[in-house]
């Protein structure tokens, strides 16, 4: 049976998926913070070691709170850096993808355009960004994905969390809601059952339409 292991996969976007890939008799390792937590390497470590391949790999986490540049501490640079790229580069170079298998990275649109309010997820998003990008040619040759999923407004805890007021929100975007969870999860599913492989290496805007960028 195909195995998926999903990050962040109790909760929000991580959930739907988990909850997606079960939909189509995928084994599915839906891990916790308790199980993993990427900001403490020796959490990771103790994963990998339990965890050694799989064929389906969704890279997902929660960001840190919104803060000024002139209130982010030494501390919280550290905690994001394991949290949002190191944690993750060391996932990847320990865990085997099986042939012709998947990586979904969840990342967040302040990849492609920086919130001021959201600094240390805009910059340590954008970095490991750049490295799943390198990687997916690697992979590429064993015939594995990379994709790249970078959610815009979706209706989570974490967006009720930095929104005020989500309904008066709403009305400035262009479909009037948020995105749900259930659309990522079924669009990672489609590409999985479809056995679509040719979308690699690339950047999905899943934001109904909200970014004013281009590529």
């Amino acid at each position: 049976m195909t195995r998926a292991i999903v990050l962040g996969g109790s909760r929000g976007i991580g959930k739907a998926i988990s909850d997606s890939l079960k939909s189509v008799e995928i084994d599915v390792f839906a891990a916790s913070k308790n199980d993993i937590d990427t900001s403490n390497l020796n959490s990771v470590r103790k994963f990998l070691e339990k965890n050694t391949q799989t064929d389906i790999l969704v890279i997902n986490t929660g960001g840190p709170a919104p803060k000024p540049f002139s209130a982010i501490t030494e501390e919280d640079w550290n905690l994001y850096h394991n949290q949002l790229f190191l944690g993750f580069c060391t996932i990847l170079q320990n865990i085997k993808i099986n042939d012709n298998g998947y990586i979904f990275l969840i990342s967040s649109s302040v990849i492609k355009e920086p919130n001021s309010k959201l600094i240390i997820s805009s910059a340590y998003r954008a970095a490991f960004s750049e490295v799943f990008k390198v990687l997916s040619k690697e992979y590429a040759q064993k015939n594995i994905s990379c994709i790249n999923i970078a959610p815009g407004p979706i209706n989570t805890d974490r967006t009720q969390e930095l929104i005020e007021n989500v309904k008066e929100f709403e009305k400035s975007l262009p479909m009037k809601r948020l995105g749900n969870p259930e659309e990522i999860g079924n669009f990672v599913k489609a590409i999985i059952e479809n056995k679509i492989k040719y979308l690699s290496g690339v950047t999905i805007n899943f934001d109904g339409a909200n970014s004013n960028y281009i590529f």
